[in-house]
């Protein structure tokens, strides 16, 4: 079970995660995220299930999201910040090859337990409209690292990439760095992917529909836009879910960029 977002207010109406951060430097951020693994707190961000919006787009648009390329070839799907893996194990029981990616040890090894438990016995909230055996399952693997270290990956690239909420927990001059970053993950023609929250980011970096339009489209600089790769995407489809997390059923929308 969840934490209700009025638990994780501070007295002075700031949440945990934000007072969190605000006393680390960006430097010491992976330190930050790995200190709230240790000390049992991911109650912060943890929504215990997998995404309802992506759920009902792997299974209603095929057309947009397909866990079979053109080739045959299964596809493989990059999370990064995956927390407990809700959505790592979800994708693959979709068909997807899927890898998550979170820097804290202890968060990989929570991962792995409950991907090894919800692949024997898939509960019902890994599914929407479809039957749970329609789809061919796909393998689940985790990346203990970091995501701006390009050793952490081995220099693999990504059909797709989900982020949701990765974006808003970094600080805001990590943007560029971001944009750069998923650039170099992604196969030409594949796709980025994300839910955008009308919510802050634990650093407050990013809300509402600005989410990833900020990034790709207008708070770099033009001249270092070609130096980052945001060039390199286009958004095509901007799409608000029927069904999301209770915290953002009305307001969450969905966006996804091609890499060119």
């Amino acid at each position: 079970m969840t934490t209700p977002p009025e638990r994780l207010q501070s007295p002075e109406g700031k949440s945990r995660l934000i007072k969190h951060f605000e006393q680390s430097s960006i430097e010491n951020h992976n330190a930050a995220w790995d200190n709230l693994w240790e000390t049992d707190n991911s109650d912060m961000w943890d929504r215990g299930k997998p995404s309802p919006a992506l759920i009902d787009l792997l299974e209603q648009r095929a057309d947009i999201l397909s866990p079979i390329a053109a080739n045959g070839q299964r596809k493989k799907i990059l999370v990064p910040g995956c927390g407990k893996g809700y959505d790592v194990v979800m994708l693959a029981l979709h068909g997807f090859d899927a890898v998550g990616l979170e820097i804290s040890a202890k968060g990989v090894s929570t991962a792995e337990e409950y991907a090894q438990k919800e692949l024997q016995a898939p509960q019902a909230y890994n599914f929407g409209y479809a039957w749970a055996n329609k789809f061919e399952r796909g393998s689940v693997s985790f990346i203990q690292g970091d995501f701006f270290h390009s050793d952490c990956t081995k220099g693999e690239k990504f059909d797709v990439i989900y982020d949701y909420t990765f974006l808003c927990a970094l600080h805001p001059n990590m943007r560029a760095q971001w944009a750069s970053r998923m650039a170099d993950l992604v196969f030409s023609g594949g796709l980025l992917r994300s839910v955008i929250q009308a919510h802050h980011g634990p650093c407050k970096a990013c809300t509402g529909i600005c989410w990833l339009r900020v990034v790709m489209e207008s708070s770099i600089p033009p001249k270092q836009k070609q130096q980052v790769g945001t060039g390199s995407f286009e958004r095509k489809w901007y799409i608000k879910p029927e069904r999301s997390y209770e915290s953002g059923q009305g307001t969450d929308m969905l966006s996804i960029y091609a890499r060119k």
